[in-house]
């Protein structure tokens, strides 16, 4: 019982590694112009809220710092 188990298991994550999970790139001028767009609107957001966090906080760590240690 437990073979068929593990068997049932490893099967299930080796195809889950397999599914492709990504966004579809735009086709158009205006699928990209909305793509950028939105990343523009969501890094505003970020921003506006990384100035009244308090920037001793876990959170302020969590979602303000960049990558190379940039923090806003």
């Amino acid at each position: 019982m437990s073979r068929i188990l593990v068997i049932v298991v490893l099967a299930s994550l080796t195809t889950a590694c397999t599914i492709p999970t990504y966004e579809a790139e735009p086709v158009s001028v205006y699928q990209w112009e909305r793509r950028q767009e939105q990343i523009q609107r969501n890094e505003t957001e970020r921003l506006n809220r990384c100035q009244s966090m308090n920037k001793e906080s876990e959170r302020y760590a969590r979602e303000c710092q960049r990558p190379g240690g940039a923090t806003q």
